[in-house]
Formats: structure tokens, C-alpha cells, sequence
């Protein structure tokens, strides 16, 4: 197991930040760890890297209890923190090597040119820092944390304030760095982790309230089957509560419907008899598939 968490509280003074939080993660698996601002997300990142001690419970990364062997835990984890911890006045090659040789990584030279090369900072390889777009400098970031060849890697809203261009790109460099490795990844973006994770943990006022495989989490809860359909003129709602199997109807826009069904009912042959019927056209007509911005809500609106 890369990473044990049993029992885990953490305590500011009176307020409970985690509360008796315990999850596991096995070696290769890319988590996301997701919750609302103030669930507990950074503060549980933190003490899985050693920046911040627990109050109550027990932390092993790879073997290595995170408070009686500390240093063994900081050599085999790579951390990129939410607010990513630059000298802006170095060079992106200059400053690599620097933490290459903090890490007293072996063939420190080879190493930075290898992570230049896998987070595509060839071009500024040679550039200040200071002088990178964000995406540039999150890529610098992962570079720092990958340098010294880490089990597991910890991620923390890595991808915060990149345009979508740079989204993609730190997307697929994040899948590919799982094929080998253990990735925790925080972030508020439920595309990302349907995108990108195998698994979700939700926490929520310092408490796991979900933990499942992201495609399982998604289907659970369902009672209904949702269609989405739009036709070319107006269709009365208690024309559309007559198709068998419908149990509930509802108006988006205009000649947009919402239609409920009773799961693994298929109302659509049902719908078409009824355009049929009414002489209407059937502008467009598709399946809802419940995500996981859903679920999040559901768990978290308390």
C-alpha cells in the first residue's frame, strides 16, 4: 500500500480541520481528493508530506510512518503544493539542478535534461522563471517534484488558474506520470478527476463522506433515467406525462424537455410515437448521464 491513513484528526485550537479521516491508496492508483474550500484537502496533503504533524492517527507512505521516519517519507514523495514555491530570479535549468542536488540525485545533469524534456520545457529550459506563463511554471513545478524519481507524487490544484490549452497538457502529463507512479490529486474541478482519476475520495468538513471508484460513484443513488429532448413547437406537459414509463416531467427552455423515467425504462420509442402523433419534429433527444459535479453537491450542500 503507497499511502495508509487511519484515524486521522488534526486540530487548530479548537477547531477540527480533519476528523478520524482514513483511507488507503494502493500503489498506481491516480486519486482525486475533492471537497469544498475548507474541507480539510490541504491540511491532509500537508501531513501525508510531513509539512504539518497530526494531532490523532497514523500516516505510512511506502512503509514509512510519517512522524518516526520523516526523512525516508520526503524521499519518496513529490509534492507540488496549491500556491507552487518558485525562485522566480533563477533559471528553469539552473533552478532544477538545484533541486536535484538537494535530493542528491545521481546524475543530477542527465535528470534535469530528462525532465525538461517529459514536462515539455525544452524552449524554457533557459528562461527565468519570473518570465514563464502559469502553465509554464506549473510545469516546473512538476518538474521539481518529479526530480528526484519519486513512488508517490501529491498534487495540489495543479492545474488552478491555467487556460484550457495548458489544462489539457498538464492532463495528459498527469496520466502519464500515473502509469508508473501513485498520484494524490486535489482539485475542485470534477471534469479533471472524471478525466484523469480512477478513483475519488470526497471529504467534507474535515470528514470522508464518499470513496469509490469515480464510474461507481456516478452511478449510484440513480432511481431514474433522465432524458433530454427538444422538439420544433410546443409539446404540452401532460402530453409527455401520457408516455408509458414516464414519471416526471420538466420545462428547460422554450421546447426543451426533461423527462424522468424509471431506471432501465427506454421512453424514447415512446416519444417518437408521440411526436408522431402530434405532428411535431424531434430537434435532438439524448441520455443525461449523471456526473460527478452532481454527486459532489449532493454529498457536500450540507
Amino acid at each position: 500500500m503507497s499511502i495508509s491513513v487511519k484515524g486521522v484528526t488534526k486540530l487548530y485550537g479548537s477547531q477540527k480541520a480533519l476528523d478520524g479521516v482514513s483511507f488507503e491508496i494502493a500503489k498506481g492508483e491516480i486519486i482525486g481528493f475533492i471537497g469544498p474550500n475548507g474541507a480539510g484537502k490541504s491540511t491532509m496533503m500537508k501531513i501525508i508530506t510531513c509539512y504539518l504533524p497530526q494531532t490523532e492517527g497514523e500516516v505510512v507512505v511506502c512503509g514509512h510512518d510519517v512522524v518516526e521516519d520523516s526523512m525516508a517519507v520526503r524521499r519518496t514523495v513529490g509534492y507540488l503544493p496549491e500556491h507552487n514555491p518558485l525562485y522566480l530570479e533563477m533559471y528553469v535549468k539552473e533552478y532544477l539542478g538545484f533541486i536535484a542536488e538537494i535530493h542528491k540525485v545521481a546524475n543530477a545533469r542527465d535528470r534535469v535534461a530528462e525532465m525538461v524534456e517529459m514536462t515539455g520545457l525544452q524552449l524554457e529550459q533557459k528562461k527565468k522563471i519570473g518570465t514563464l506563463s502559469k502553465g509554464y511554471r506549473q510545469r516546473v513545478g512538476l518538474a521539481q517534484a518529479l526530480i528526484h524519481d519519486p513512488e508517490v507524487l501529491i498534487l495540489d490544484e495543479p492545474t488552478s488558474g491555467l487556460d484550457p490549452n495548458q489544462l489539457e497538457e498538464i492532463r495528459r502529463l498527469i496520466k502519464k506520470v500515473g502509469e508508473e507512479k501513485t498520484v494524490m490529486l486535489s482539485t475542485h474541478i470534477m471534469q479533471e478527476v472524471e478525466a484523469v482519476c480512477d478513483r475519488a475520495i470526497i471529504i467534507d468538513q474535515g470528514k470522508i463522506v464518499a470513496d469509490d471508484r469515480v464510474s461507481e460513484m456516478q452511478s449510484k443513488g440513480i432511481d431514474e433515467t433522465v432524458i433530454k429532448v427538444e422538439f420544433d413547437q410546443n409539446v404540452e406537459e401532460k402530453e409527455l406525462l401520457g408516455i408509458e414509463g414516464v414519471q416526471s416531467v420538466r420545462r428547460v427552455d422554450g421546447n426543451v424537455w426533461i423527462l424522468g423515467a424509471v431506471t432501465d425504462t427506454d421512453i424514447r420509442p415512446g416519444v417518437n410515437q408521440l411526436a408522431k402523433e402530434m405532428g411535431v419534429a424531434i430537434l435532438t433527444m439524448q441520455k443525461e448521464e449523471r456526473s460527478l459535479e452532481d454527486v459532489f453537491k449532493e454529498l457536500t450542500n450540507s
